[in-house]
């Protein structure tokens, strides 16, 4: 008898247990809107639990990736500022008609819930000095398309307005001044333009960078979307990976400011639970929980459980209190877990995040888990669904987990990015009257200590768009 009474207290306990672990991995796994809520919910059903909001503007939790390094306060609130004013408060919807096969990071766009000229016209009302002042800007704003372009003829429109050019110029400047950036172009690479401008401003680019993707984004682009960077990278007279890596900074720019006002159906919210801050010689790694409320314990319940109560009672709150425990323990874990595998994916992939265009190099989960000295699946359950902000845009945190195509002479493997590059050096660099057959491209590359099939790099050759070996030989 009193066996059976053992084995059950010990399956009771098991099962305790077991539900204790799943309800930590579910909120480990728990975006920072996710886990909003769950706050939420868990006040409703447990009255021992007190919510205290934390005060608007505050910065979350900080993590300091460098060693030693000094708080640079009036830099680090410009990154901020600046940050904010790119992505409307750390805010963005996300399509996924704009997400490509290899899961880049969606288009930037705002969050506001009203209309795009309800919310382009509320950042310009304190700008405006007269009545005569917002009727206009009220005309050119729902002269905008649905993709927040303005595409009438500009001369018309200040014939409509009856204004001098240089009202007009002021009007134009004020309206593209607003988020979501690019709002008020007139052209693709005019809306592209605006927001490297906003990059520039921000320090983020420096002015041989700036100068060269400004005449990409303007006059390149048709060329550019057809993937034609042999072409492009001789024009300009640049190196074919100086263009690649221009390239990956126009793929994260925002090309339809307007887009989340005109389908917010088929968007869903979303807001970064990290968000990374490159200083002089080192980052700084935030922790979105801003939003989340602070849980605490409810003084009346709890002195009613250490004075007053007792039997069913006192057992009720008990539970109770030992609930509210857990998940504050749960959710302190989960913002130390998500500081520490953040941390580790900015330092090994340092170059990604150190300039615009930066390369992604080889990272699994195993990597991340053994720098940590944790599981595998703590590091899937702490990137799965959570998103990442730096100053080029916001990527889903899988992002960066990047698999090995190729073997390299170190035996660390390589990128698909990079085999593209030197595939394209390769054919760039040829005998264009005896182009290289894609097996002599494979050949070459293994001698270089990048080992692929032909079969891979006529893959890589089709998805940039150049001909194999037949089509690109020149008989002249």
């Amino acid at each position: 008898m009193m066996y059976g009474v053992e084995y059950r207290q010990t399956q009771e306990q098991k099962t305790a247990l077991s539900h204790k672990m799943i309800q930590s991995a579910e909120i480990l796994q728990m975006d920072v809107q996710e886990l909003e809520n769950y706050v939420q919910q868990q006040a409703l059903e447990n009255p021992l639990i007190d919510l205290e909001e934390l005060e608007k503007g505050g910065s979350g939790s900080l993590y300091e990736a460098g060693d030693g390094a000094p708080r640079e306060a009036d830099e680090f609130m410009r990154k901020l500022e600046w940050l904010n004013r790119t992505d409307e408060q750390n805010r963005i919807y996300y399509s996924e008609d704009y997400e490509e096969a290899e899961g880049r990071d969606s288009w930037n766009v705002s969050r506001e819930e009203n209309s795009l000229e309800d919310y382009v016209l509320s950042q310009l009302v304190m700008q405006l000095r007269t009545d005569r002042d917002y009727e206009c800007m009220e005309f050119l704003v729902y002269s905008l398309d649905s993709r927040g372009y303005l595409t009438d003829d500009v001369e018309e429109l200040q014939q409509k307005l009856g204004v001098d050019e240089e009202t007009m110029g002021r009007y134009l400047e004020l309206l593209q001044s607003v988020e979501p950036a690019g709002v008020g172009a007139q052209s693709l690479g005019d809306c592209l333009q605006i927001q490297l401008k906003r990059m520039q401003a921000g320090g983020c680019l420096d002015e041989e960078d700036f100068d060269a993707l400004m005449t990409l984004a303007g006059s390149y682009m048709e060329l550019l979307g057809k993937k034609h960077f042999a072409r492009i990278a001789e024009e300009m007279d640049i190196s074919m990976e100086e263009l690649l890596r221009y390239y990956e900074v126009i793929r994260g720019l925002n090309p339809i400011p307007g887009n989340s006002f005109s389908s917010r159906e088929e968007m869903r919210y979303i807001k970064p639970d990290v968000t990374v801050v490159k200083f002089e010689d080192y980052f700084e790694i935030l922790v979105n929980d801003v939003n989340i409320p602070h849980i605490s314990v409810n003084r009346q319940y709890l002195n009613m459980m250490n004075e007053d109560a007792s039997g069913e009672v006192l057992e009720y709150l008990q539970n109770k209190y030992r609930q509210v425990q857990w998940v504050q323990r749960c959710i302190e874990d989960r913002t130390s877990t998500l500081q520490k595998v953040a941390r580790e994916m900015v330092a090994v992939q340092r170059e990604f995040f150190e300039s615009p265009g930066g390369k992604r190099v080889p990272m699994s989960l195993k990597d991340i888990a053994e720098r940590l000295d944790i599981h595998e699946s703590t590091v899937s359950r702490t990137v799965k669904n959570k998103f990442l902000q730096c100053a080029w845009g916001i990527y889903p945190m899988n992002y960066f987990f990047v698999k090995k195509v190729a073997a390299d002479t170190a035996g660390d493997g390589t990128t698909p990015e990079l085999v593209r590059l030197k595939i394209q050096e390769l054919i760039q660099e040829e005998n264009k009257k005896k182009p290289l057959s894609d097996q002599k491209i494979a050949d070459l590359l293994k001698e270089s200590g990048i080992e692929v099939s032909r079969r891979t790099v006529a893959k890589y050759r089709g998805e940039m768009m150049i001909a194999d070996a037949s089509g690109r030989k020149n008989l002249t």
